[in-house]
């Protein structure tokens, strides 16, 4: 087989400590952080002379992790709209299975999160939604009800 398993995302983002607090609200868990620069990055992203920050975030005693990025040189490149809507090309959002969907929402809200559409029930299995989050980051929220 040649995949083992799916190491992380990457979101780039400008503000670092309000996209990290926003994750650890979440009840992710941040791994480490710190600079990154010279030229075995250059190399593998295609980018010369970067120099950014990283930070890596992990769901607790769960595989997947989250990598977010602050470029500083070169300057990141906005290519859509701040709050594009869940309809544009492109990775959209990530989704995330909790355990109380309205305590999560309420202390995301604490964090700028603002509900997409609403709160929503799939007959009697799921409660879902999704909230932006800092920087336009749409996470799905799915409460498993059985």
């Amino acid at each position: 087989m040649a995949i083992q398993r799916m190491d992380n995302v990457l979101i780039v983002v400008d503000d670092l400590d309000a996209v990290i607090s926003f994750f650890v609200e979440l009840g992710m868990e941040l791994e480490g952080q710190g600079p990154v620069e010279g030229r075995w990055v250059e190399r593998v992203i295609g980018i010369d002379d970067v120099r950014q920050d990283v930070a890596m975030l992990r769901i607790p005693g769960g595989h997947g992790r989250i990598e977010l990025a602050r470029f500083h040189t070169p300057e990141a490149i906005s290519a859509e709209p701040k709050d594009a809507p869940v309809n544009t090309l492109g990775i959209r959002r990530i989704m995330f299975a909790v355990d109380d969907i309205d305590d999560v929402v309420d202390r995301l809200r604490a964090h700028g999160a603002d509900l997409v559409g609403e709160v929503a029930q799939y007959e009697d299995v799921y409660r879902l939604c999704y909230v932006r989050g800092p920087e336009g980051i749409i996470v799905g929220l799915a409460e498993e009800l059985r």
